[in-house]
């Protein structure tokens, strides 16, 4: 069953792949910062929002689909940006085993 593709027109955003940079702390440990890596296109689809108790304070937990183009090597460990927001990638699969498209479900990340 054939997976139903984008138009090109629909990946009208621009976002930017940032790229984990680690290095020890000194204490057996790392610290982990984000350089920014290539810009893609894409498109972004809201999944849910929920709110959530952490540390006893109520946050909010916003879940998104992005789909790009396809490109390998995209892991867990990257980030997505676009413009101001931050996505966390929670997955990133080929749908269809195509190569065509890569889709990214990310969790918005809250500064």
């Amino acid at each position: 069953m054939p997976s139903k593709t984008l138009p090109i027109g629909a990946r009208a955003r621009r976002f930017v792949l940032e790229l984990p940079l680690e290095r020890p702390d000194g204490f057996g440990g790392v610290i982990r910062s984000y350089a920014p890596g290539p810009q893609i296109w894409g498109a972004m689809e809201m999944l849910s929002g929920a709110e959530r108790v952490r540390a006893d304070r109520p946050e909010q937990a916003l879940t998104h689909r992005i789909t790009l183009r396809y490109r390998e090597g995209v892991t867990g460990a990257m980030r997505i940006v676009c413009g101001l927001r931050r996505f966390a990638i929670r997955a990133a699969s080929d749908p269809d085993g195509s190569r065509r498209d890569l889709v990214c479900l990310v969790e918005e990340i809250k500064a």
